[in-house]
């Protein structure tokens, strides 16, 4: 695994939840895959397939979101030629009483033109 491709998928996460926290949707679609592959399961909610469903699902997020600010915790990135899985804990503060909350992640990424992207976000609440 080479370094230079842990580096440019961890640079794709921190945009991905750069972009979570500023409720930015250009951001955020910069950071996916755009076609019928890419998956996201939100906490909570059903498998969201295809970039128009997913795209469409980040934006409602957005909309209603009090905004979040993210604490990301056991990052593991695993490179396998041009697919890449990371896991991580999320820990999340959320609204202007600063809610917390604990999320673990999985994300898939794929390299296509020498641009990893996207293609899995599936995220599960740990419960207290």
């Amino acid at each position: 695994m080479a370094d230079a491709d842990v580096e440019a998928v961890t640079a794709v996460l921190e945009e991905f939840y750069a972009a979570f926290e500023r409720l930015d949707m250009d951001r955020m679609a910069d950071c996916w895959s755009h076609d019928d592959s890419v998956r996201v399961i939100h906490p909570g909610a059903d498998l969201i397939e295809g970039w128009p469903k997913v795209s469409r699902s980040w934006a409602a997020i957005f909309v209603s979101s009090p905004g979040m600010q993210f604490f990301l915790t056991d990052m593991q990135v695993h490179v396998d030629g041009d697919t890449a899985v990371v896991t991580c804990t999320e820990n999340v503060l959320t609204g202007e009483e600063l809610a917390s909350g604990k999320v673990l992640a999985t994300k898939v990424l794929r390299r296509s033109g020498g641009r990893w992207r996207l293609v899995l976000h599936h995220a599960s609440p740990v419960l207290r």
